[in-house]
């Protein structure tokens, strides 16, 4: 824990000092761009510390080679992100951009970062536009298409047999996502359907149109803070009788303030803590010993971004300068990811299985979700057709 902490604080320091001059190519420099202040900051942090982890287990080197490591915070506004990430690109010279957590961040983001010589792994953002007619040779995603998270609930509702589902999102490109996501796999009644501002807290209007209305079920994404007050409000006006399907609405970043509220409710995801691989066990034991939480998908798939990485970097025997065979070793994703089974489509996102999830309370008395049944399986996501490269 202390050794984290000191890398930690390492990487922070760096963040502010001056451009260093990067005659030592040696080394391989790697920026973390992620909203690490704000309400959403949790999700950053999550990233940000599974990364960190990896990089103790790897000894701190990626592909042998010692590594530099800069921290920035987006404060969650695509301007700022811009600003960083060329920072980064040009002053900086990394090799590698990581992060962020927000689509609109990604979609800022991509073209500075590339366009600047450097490969984006984007380990959370994962926009339809990038998966598709957008795709970018230099872009690689460790986390989903957007939708898919969300297919999962869909799918799921559709086999209940559920004829009237209410839609609830933020109104932003991944909440938009989200909800087309959900229709992509549920075909029946939808019962209402509301974008909210992104960053809303108060939801009595929402739920109580809802309760009006009575519909079959629920569906949700609500990330960060807007989650734990939705989950609270929802409990709070008595409505936990209606099914209650979702996607980072109750998940390991909300759960500690969330607790007894979000107990049984469901998501959609590529992974949970209780994930039946050697890997993934011996991951989660470590993230909890590191930082006393319980990891959340965001940590999980950083932490495979600096074992893509490690494994690209290792493939090409540290050549970085070798763009091309640097591209072709990370389109082989030749690593062990801590939710098995993992290959990138042709559109660079990935090919994997997907999860309905619960909320469950651990022995530990910690709060976490839980493999509830298996719904697709090396699923690619709908717009890898219309991606050339």
């Amino acid at each position: 824990m202390t050794h984290l902490k000191s890398a930690l604080l390492a990487t922070s320091i760096l963040a502010g000092a001056a451009p260093m001059a990067h005659a030592d190519d040696d080394v391989v420099r790697v920026g973390l761009v992620y909203t690490l202040s704000g309400p959403a900051a949790v999700l950053g942090e999550h990233s940000r510390d599974g990364f960190l982890l990896a990089m103790e287990k790897l000894d701190n080197k990626l592909g042998g080679k010692p590594v530099e490591i800069i921290v920035v915070d987006d404060e969650q506004k695509p301007d700022i992100a811009v600003s960083r990430a060329r920072e980064l690109v040009e002053s900086k010279e990394v090799d590698f951009v990581v992060g962020p957590v927000f689509s609109n961040i990604v979609n800022a983001i991509v073209g500075p970062v590339t366009d600047g010589g450097a490969f984006l792994i984007s380990t959370n953002a994962g926009t339809s536009n990038l998966a598709g007619a957008e795709c970018n040779p230099d872009l690689f995603v460790t986390s989903y298409q957007n939708d898919q998270m969300h297919e999962v609930s869909g799918k799921y509702a559709q086999d209940q047999g559920f004829q009237n589902v209410f839609l609830l999102a933020p109104n932003y490109q991944a909440g938009k996502d989200a909800l087309a996501g959900f229709k992509h796999s549920y075909t029946n009644g939808i019962a209402g359907e509301i974008l909210v501002p992104l960053g809303q807290l108060d939801f009595s209007a929402e739920l109580a149109q809802i309760a009006a209305i009575q519909p079959d079920a629920i569906y949700a994404f609500m990330p960060g803070g807007m989650g734990v007050n939705l989950v609270k409000q929802f409990n709070q006006a008595g409505m936990t009788g209606t099914p209650f399907l979702s996607a980072f609405t109750v998940d390991e970043t909300t759960l500690p303030a969330q607790q007894d509220a979000a107990l049984g409710l469901s998501g959609g995801s590529n992974w949970a803590p209780d994930m039946d691989t050697p890997e993934s066990r011996d991951f989660v034991e470590n993230f909890i010993a590191a930082y006393d939480r319980v990891p959340a998908v965001y940590a999980m798939q950083a932490y495979d971004a600096a074992m893509l990485i490690d494994s690209a970097v290792s493939a090409v025997e540290g050549n970085l300068s070798d763009r091309d065979a640097l591209r072709e070793a990370l389109k082989a994703a030749d690593f062990t990811s801590l939710r098995g089974d993992f290959a990138f489509g042709p559109n660079h996102y990935p090919i994997q299985d997907f999860y309905l999830t619960k909320v469950v309370k651990r022995d530990d008395g910690l709060y976490s979700t839980s493999i509830d049944q298996p719904i697709f399986e090396d699923y690619a996501d709908n717009y890898a057709a219309d991606c050339t490269m």
